[in-house]
């Protein structure tokens, strides 16, 4: 994960990383001291882990921070600062932003991978066609060019850019529609939680290895997307705001990006076009 820092840093973004396993973890003050007594063991070294990341990674774009408090499962920071906060398999990792208000903000870390079947959770018929359907070796780092994309990977990015869109890490108010509205962001102001499910969101591939995902309820709420391997998991973070649709055809590179599941698509038909809705829960932050 420290290898991820020089790109994150390219992004304008901050990286801070801990571990449940770290010796001695204590609440930064007396509301997340609180928090953490609610909590089970497991989970209070999660949470504890996570404020961490948090301060590290807004230390990275040098800006200081004491205790991050929580509205509802939602942390609240003070003014002027902002981080997104994930954990798995016992890490937790956080990115920051220095500047920017309003800027689109959200990571996601999934080092246990899905299984094919998870598709259905995540995607819709529309976008079966991303699936790399080949049996290869799970490499480390950057994407093959030309390749399909896993349900971690998708997975990923949608959870990623759904932090982004409900505003979890910039507390600006201004969640999309589909989703419900709890917590408080820096300034005190209401902003939106995730209540509907990942399948609400449409991803799609960008230039660059990067992917777009759109609200589907609204096209022009969308957010840039790098998705990297990191073992045999994955990292996703929000890049930034992306352009609303446009007509134009694809390029060369998003077809590449797509892969051969295109092709693939008219002989098989759609498998997904059955599947059931079903929530993806946000995870607890």
């Amino acid at each position: 994960m420290s290898a991820l820092r020089p790109l994150l840093a390219a992004a304008g973004l901050g990286l801070g990383i801990a571990t449940v396993r770290e010796p001695g973890p204590r609440p930064a003050g007396p509301a997340e001291a609180a928090a953490a007594a609610s909590m089970p063991a497991r989970r209070r070294l999660e949470f504890l882990a996570g404020r961490r990341a948090a301060r590290r990674a807004l230390r990275a774009v040098g800006l200081d921070c004491g205790e991050i408090p929580r509205w509802g499962r939602l942390p609240v920071f003070p003014p002027g600062r902002a981080a997104s906060i994930s954990h798995s398999a016992g890490i937790a990792v956080a990115v920051a932003r220095a500047a920017g208000p309003g800027l689109p903000l959200g990571c996601d870390l999934e080092l246990r991978p899905l299984p094919r079947a998870a598709a259905r959770l995540v995607l819709r018929a529309d976008e079966e066609e991303l699936l790399d359907d080949r049996d290869e070796p799970f490499h480390a780092g950057s994407r093959p060019t030309g390749a399909g994309w896993t349900v971690t990977e998708l997975f990923s990015a949608k959870e990623a850019a759904w932090k982004a869109l409900a505003g979890t890490g910039t507390g600006t108010g201004t969640g999309p529609p589909c989703l419900g509205e709890a917590g408080e962001g820096p300034r005190g102001l209401r902003h939106a939680r995730p209540t509907g499910s990942l399948r609400d969101l449409r991803v799609g591939p960008a230039e660059d290895g990067l992917c777009v995902v759109r609200l589907r309820a609204d096209p022009a709420r969308a957010v840039r997307v790098r998705v990297v391997r990191v073992g045999t998991g994955v990292f996703g973070y929000v890049v930034g705001p992306s352009p609303g649709p446009s007509t134009r055809p694809p390029s060369s590179a998003e077809q590449d990006l797509a892969g051969p599941g295109a092709m693939r698509r008219d002989r098989r038909g759609s498998r997904a076009g059955s599947a059931q809705r079903s929530g993806v829960p946000p995870p607890s932050r």
